[in-house]
């Protein structure tokens, strides 16, 4: 749902970090507008910090051998994007926000360029989101960003982002996505946070609103919402709209998401539908294919699905589980079903790794394995004076010249071309 992103860059690691090209696979993707924030400022040796001062300004003040440790570590960020086949520079330097992407170095500590970042991201919403900026009026639409289990609210609770739309109110129809399809509730209450200088009381936290305006946080109390997945779509259903037609619109959104086919291919697990969708986007940039794409923890449903896989291509069969888990039952399962190989990571890039390496070690094996049932060719010489018996069976002495030769391999007389041994 984002129209424009920040990417945080830790200046003082010399280049990218792994979840940087995750993070960055998603936002090509979707050809989100995005600026680079490039942290820990005040971590470049030297730096003397100047409180929430302008970028520009903070540098002018600071010694000449900072500022050229802070251009090295701006260029090693440059030359990261370079090999991406990205043109980026610091923002000030930037001539076209079309075509380069802008660097703000920032420090989260002391303030320094935050105000630098925030023009940055102000003239991009003006380059590129002002449509989008427009103020809409009627039915709310948002996302559900976590269900959780609280005490006193009588069950499930949705935090959900209201984006766009307008509004949402007590009493309201609602329809999201739930692990077994489409969820329409009437919302009973809407809660938000009190103001900060009141919220600090643990037992008086939340506020009850009537109705809610985009853009905001809320959290909405509901029956039926403990099968809602996190990432999914939220619809207020106007009085005179039809139902079907919202169940439809969320349909509609989460297959684009979810995938469930009949060709050979991993089977991909994630917590919510947006991590889902980045996995997606990864493992199909990466060559993989995928037969099912689903969210929630690694169930029997997924074994069997590998396992069927398996028998096809043995280096498909697998379950690959991004931050979610995977219960004991089914690792016994995974076990009984010809030893399906379950990789599990919280970190996608290391995740489709630990896969990658395992998928070429195997296909080696596997070409070990076949090539193994060939008779390859291989040249041998019988060593004067080593001959121990001429026949039935023969015994010398030999010495191998080329190739590979092994017991039941047959051996051609040089000359005749007739068999002479086995």
């Amino acid at each position: 749902m984002a129209d424009l992103a920040v990417l945080v860059i830790d200046i003082t690691k010399g280049g990218f970090e792994e979840q940087t090209y995750e993070s960055l696979t998603l936002i090509r993707s979707r050809n989100i507008p995005f600026v680079v924030a490039a942290n820990k400022l005040d971590r470049i040796y030297g730096w003397e910090p100047h409180e929430n001062a302008p970028f520009l300004d903070s540098y002018e003040k600071q010694r000449e051998d900072v500022q050229g440790r802070v251009e090295e570590a701006i260029a090693r960020i440059i030359e990261e994007f370079n090999k991406l086949g990205m043109d980026a520079d610091r923002y000030d330097r930037v001539r076209d926000f079309n075509t380069q992407v802008p660097i703000v170095p920032t420090s989260a500590v002391t303030g320094e360029g935050l105000a630098d970042l925030l023009v940055v991201l102000a003239g991009l919403s003006q380059r590129f989101n002002r449509e989008k900026l427009r103020v809409t009026y009627g039915p709310g639409k948002g996302v559900v960003m976590e269900i959780r289990e609280e005490k006193g609210w009588g069950g499930a609770t949705a935090d959900v982002v209201l984006y766009d739309g307008g509004v949402i109110r007590k009493g309201d129809l609602i329809v999201t996505a739930g692990l077994e399809g489409p969820v329409s509730t009437k919302v009973k209450m809407l809660v938000m946070p009190k103001p900060l200088d009141e919220m600090r009381d643990p037992e008086d936290r939340y506020m009850f609103m009537d109705e809610v305006k985009a853009a905001a946080g809320v959290k909405i109390i509901a029956d039926g919402l403990d099968q809602v997945v996190p990432g999914a779509p939220v619809f207020v259903v106007p009085q005179e709209a039809s139902l079907d037609e919202y169940v439809k619109l969320v349909k509609e959104e989460v297959s684009e998401v979810k995938i469930e086919t009949d060709k050979e291919g991993v089977i991909a697990k994630a917590d919510t539908l947006g991590t889902l969708e980045a996995m997606v986007i990864y493992l199909r940039s990466q060559g993989i294919p995928v037969r099912k794409a689903d969210v929630g923890n690694v169930s029997r449903r997924d074994v069997v699905e590998a396992s069927i896989v398996r028998k096809k291509n043995p280096l498909y069969g697998v379950v690959l589980a991004f931050n979610v888990k995977v219960p004991h039952e089914v690792e016994v399962e995974a076990m009984q079903y010809g030893g399906v190989k379950i990789f599990r990571n919280e970190i996608l890039y290391r995740l489709v790794e630990e896969f990658t390496q395992w998928y070429k070690e195997q296909k080696t094996k596997l070409i070990e394995m076949e090539l193994d049932k060939y008779i390859r060719p291989g040249k041998i010489r019988i060593l004067p004076g080593y001959v121990f018996r001429r026949s039935n069976p023969v015994i010398v002495g030999i010495a191998v010249l080329e190739g590979l030769i092994k017991p039941g391999y047959p051996l051609i007389r040089g000359g005749d071309g007739r068999r002479w041994a086995r």
